[in-house]
């Protein structure tokens, strides 16, 4: 009996390991191959003196991860207290406001991104003069939901008889949330943080849409390799983007990882 429920599970796991070889494992192979050779099919490392000696392409990535950076702090600011106040709220009423910032997502991406921009022009805020400005309001109307959702997940799983040991304690309410409630929260933070930081620093279609084309981050320059045909140059910088995600997705996963065997206190 064992064996056949072995069996069929590694039947039921064939169909996912088909998808990750064909659409993880080849693509990426893929761009290693493309990123260490030339034209000609020779192996060369003159792809990674092109970009590093390149000051535009520098600065571009600077750039994106300034950009990462900026929308992440911003919709951890807007939606930490909102996921805080929806778990503090009745079941039905967090679950019911959650899912109205959810579904936007339902939308095309493009077509909500573009729906964004008319609103802004609506009110008087072209992207043609206020490239950056209208480029973050974008970013984060598309990537707050990505923070209230595992917020929210964590935050009502919270132990709240912690919460109140602390007040117990004599700890006021500043004291209670630094050393209790952040802490309990710190999962969803992280998992917030890599949801929007990874994303923000390679989307180009709300760099397009929003600044007008007046605003390039690292995902356009890859796009604009791709269209001249330049697949070498663009792979080099799509793995380049990969390493910079992978250490970043290391980072977070450590920092989670001390949290939660660091305790509380």
């Amino acid at each position: 009996m064992r064996k056949n429920k072995a069996f069929s599970r590694k039947i039921l796991a064939l169909p996912y390991t088909v998808f990750m070889i064909l659409f993880v494992v080849v693509p990426l192979v893929l761009i290693i191959a493309y990123a260490f050779t030339d034209e000609s099919g020779r192996i060369t490392f003159d792809n990674f003196r092109t970009f590093f000696s390149g000051g535009h392409n520098i600065n571009t990535l600077m750039f994106s991860i300034f950009i990462g950076m900026a929308n992440t702090a911003v919709c951890l600011l807007l939606g930490y207290p909102a996921a805080y106040i929806l778990a503090k709220k009745g079941m039905g009423f967090g679950k019911a406001t959650v899912l109205l910032f959810v579904m936007p997502m339902w939308i095309n991406f493009v077509l909500r991104t573009a729906a964004t921009r008319d609103l802004l022009f609506a009110m008087g805020i072209n992207g043609g003069e206020h490239p950056y400005f209208s480029t973050m309001i974008g970013m984060v109307y598309n990537y707050l939901p990505f923070v209230i959702l595992p917020l929210y997940t964590t935050m009502t799983k919270m132990d709240l008889s912690l919460i109140e040991a602390s007040y117990d304690l004599g700890a006021n309410k500043v004291e209670t949330f630094f050393l209790t409630v952040l802490p309990m929260t710190m999962p969803g933070i992280v998992s917030a943080a890599t949801m929007v930081f990874m994303p923000t620093m390679s989307s180009y279609v709300i760099s397009d849409v929003m600044g007008e084309r007046k605003i390039s981050l690292i995902g356009n320059s890859i796009q604009l390799y791709f269209d001249q045909g330049l697949w070498h140059i663009g792979s080099l910088v799509a793995l380049i983007m990969l390493v910079i995600m992978a250490f970043g997705s290391f980072c977070t996963e450590t920092e989670a990882e001390n949290n939660s065997r660091g305790g509380l206190w």
